[in-house]
């Protein structure tokens, strides 16, 4: 596997822990860290591990199913720092929702963690 691989790999896990709402997955997506920061649409900016993780939690209590479906992806990759951007096409209770997000993995002693991530609506399509 290539460094790319892998990220994606941290980057997939992610989607796949927040789609089952599986709190243990998410967290070994994540760096349990001060540093880590997340950004959910329309909410605050959630500094340090134990606010994100908190958060989560929080969002998988919640009624419903989410389903995502990932367009538009970029991934660049430095000596250890890697970033993906892409759109998370959000499938919940019928409706689908647009969310451009930007992930930040930092490489670790654990491999590539998640220490960001900010996802923003899509309020309309640039022509």
């Amino acid at each position: 596997m290539t460094v790319i691989d892998d990220v994606l790999a941290v980057n997939d896990a992610f989607y796949a822990a927040h789609e089952l709402r599986d709190i243990d997955a998410m967290r070994e997506v994540w760096e349990h860290a001060a540093r880590v920061v997340c950004v959910h649409p329309g909410w605050p900016i959630l500094r340090g591990w134990e606010l994100v993780e908190g958060s989560w939690a929080q969002i998988f209590a919640g009624a419903g199913r989410t389903q995502f479906i990932l367009t538009n992806q970029s991934i660049d990759v430095g000596e250890d720092l890697a970033w993906v951007t892409l759109e998370e096409n959000l499938v919940d209770r019928g409706e689908t929702h647009a969310i451009a997000a930007t992930n930040i993995f930092a490489l670790t002693a654990d491999g590539w963690r998640m220490i960001a991530h900010q996802g923003s609506p899509v309020m309309a399509v640039l022509g």
